[in-house]
């Protein structure tokens, strides 16, 4: 399938910044998200073949593909993208909890 580039770089920007990646299983979607304006037919399409060169892993349940980054998709997005090693998906962040505050009086 022809993808536009344009739509192609959008996908791939969007799970390299959160790692992962949902989509409907409805192929006549015009669009797949509010945060990712390329049609749903589209997104799922890239990610098959990301599945078969092992980019990422796939889950179906309940009508909804799920999509996980691998360590080999965030080297191949990281060259295809051009980033900076130091720039890692939202996955592989670490949280940042609240210090915790010493009980009054004690």
């Amino acid at each position: 399938m022809l993808i536009p580039k344009k739509n192609r770089r959008e996908v791939y920007k969007y799970l390299f910044k959160e790692g992962v990646l949902e989509a409907t299983k409805d192929f006549n979607l015009p669009r797949h998200s509010e945060e990712l304006d390329v049609p749903n037919l589209q997104v799922i399409k890239l990610m098959q073949s990301f599945t078969s060169l092992e980019y990422v892993t796939e889950r179906f349940a309940w009508r909804h593909y799920y999509w996980f980054l691998t360590d080999k998709g965030i080297d191949h997005l990281r060259d295809y993208l051009g980033l900076p090693q130091d720039v890692v998906p939202a996955t592989l962040k670490k949280s940042q909890r609240p210090l915790e505050r010493a009980a009054p009086g004690a």
